[in-house]
């Protein structure tokens, strides 16, 4: 039980939701206090355990006709575990929901609630966002840019014009990374009755939709002022990731899965420069 609930919170893409809520409340005047421990915390475990085990749970039937599940890009969680898997969710999730709502204000438990239902929307029967072309990737792209804004309304910081480009920058990100991926299941998607932006625009379209966001990601982080602007460079190698895959044809998307494998590499390079900026940033003068 333990192994399939490991593997199904993802444990390569912890650090995509935790490092936004760290960073970010460093940033932005929080401090090494009990917020950033708790914070952090829950978004790098509880919070992935929710996200992908709801998603596993109730994706279960088309995860078992993609041959990509079953190991780092996702678990396929035996249905005898449903069950267990949402309320393990629970468990786990809310003893921190309470301990950050207690550290906060009514604004941040807006911002908390906002991230939290995002989580919910995606995946959750009635709701199933990802289901909705689009909005599946601007719900997606919310699962790793409202940690970041949940940690500066528990900061207390004002939101500035260099601080909107980048979290804009980092939502179309976000958005892009998720139509990229979607590119590679749209066949299992099909064959499960399961619609999403990859299953409506093609193959082909919806890889020119993610490098033209991932450009528009680059060019807005420019607005964050010198020498943060540089962090936009860091959208040119999910460019040369996904161009290959420009005129991918319908019966080919599967073939996308080679970009992606790149991608959640091309992940930790990116985290680990766009780090060194950060840390020239806040050297002081």
């Amino acid at each position: 039980m333990i192994g399939h609930l490991l593997r199904s919170s993802r444990p390569l893409s912890w650090i995509n939701t935790a490092y936004p809520f760290a960073a970010a409340y460093l940033l932005t005047g929080g401090g090494v206090d009990a917020a950033l421990v708790l914070g952090t915390l829950f978004f790098l475990i509880p919070y992935n355990l929710a996200l992908y085990g709801i998603n596993d749970v109730f994706d279960y039937a088309s995860d078992a006709a993609n041959p990509r599940k079953g190991g780092a890009e996702g678990a396929l969680l035996p249905p005898r575990l449903h069950t267990a898997t949402l309320l393990a969710c629970a468990v786990v999730c809310f003893p921190f929901v309470l301990l950050l709502a207690a550290l906060g204000s009514w604004p941040s438990w807006i911002a908390l609630a906002v991230s939290l239902a995002a989580l919910l929307a995606y995946s959750a029967p009635q709701l199933r966002f990802k289901e909705v072309p689009l909005l599946d990737s601007l719900t997606s792209s919310l699962h790793f840019v409202s940690p970041a804004v949940y940690a500066m309304v528990l900061a207390g910081a004002d939101f500035s014009l260099p601080a909107a480009c980048a979290l804009g920058g980092f939502l179309l990100w976000g958005m892009a990374s998720h139509a990229f991926g979607a590119v590679q299941d749209i066949g299992p998607d099909r064959q499960a009755g399961i619609s999403s932006v990859a299953t409506a625009l093609g193959a082909k379209t919806t890889v020119r939709l993610a490098l033209a966001l991932w450009t528009a990601a680059g060019l807005l982080v420019t607005g964050a002022g010198w020498p943060a602007a540089l962090a936009g460079l860091l959208a040119l190698p999910y460019l040369a990731a996904a161009a290959p895959y420009r005129n991918l044809a319908e019966q080919d998307s599967a073939q996308a899965h080679g970009g992606w494998r790149h991608f959640l590499w091309i992940n930790y390079a990116a985290g680990a420069a766009l780090t060194v900026l950060l840390i020239f940033i806040t050297l002081p003068d």
